[in-house]
């Protein structure tokens, strides 16, 4: 897959070492869950999972990566993480542009969903800007060292997608 500034291509196993660097990251490790070696080795193994590098085309830099979870019988598609260490840059938005045109238009679901810690303002707002929708609150879902965190909902829809497209 590509952007206009991106490469976003399968990880190998070469590449689990930087993805976890990218997920212990400081900027990136409270909002974020945090995988082992072997857990990311299973995910570039599972024909369900996608587990991507994003590369930058003029320097071939690893800027960061997206973990996605296929459900094809519930036409789903959970982006489970995704990291990026190049911020303020629009990336992001280029990224998950990209990911709506494989979920919508490749992979054909009817769904795109993730969930986003309580205090993470800028990804709540990010998320909102991409016109996704706050589903609700997984109170209390998930503990971490600053205690338990909600976790909230968001999604798109295709017709939601296809309505932003026109």
């Amino acid at each position: 897959m590509e952007t206009n500034r991106l490469f976003i291509t399968p990880a190998t196993k070469d590449d689990i070492e930087t993805i976890i660097s990218f997920e212990q990251h400081p900027d990136n490790r409270l909002f974020i869950f945090r995988g082992t070696y072997e857990e990311h080795l299973a995910e570039i193994a599972d024909p369900l999972k996608g587990l991507f590098i994003i590369k930058t085309k003029e320097e071939l830099k690893r800027i960061g990566f997206v973990l996605y979870v296929l459900d094809p019988e519930s036409e789903r598609f959970e982006l489970r993480r995704i990291a990026i260490d190049s911020k303020n840059k629009g990336y992001g938005r280029e990224v998950f542009q990209r990911i709506f045109e494989l979920a919508f238009e490749e992979l054909n679901v009817n769904k795109v969903w993730l969930d986003v810690y309580h205090d993470n303002e800028v990804g709540i707002h990010f998320y909102e800007s991409l016109g996704m929708v706050r589903e609700g609150v997984l109170r209390e879902n998930h503990k971490e060292e600053r205690g338990l965190l909600d976790q909230i909902i968001y999604s798109m829809l295709k017709r939601e997608y296809e309505a932003l497209k026109k």
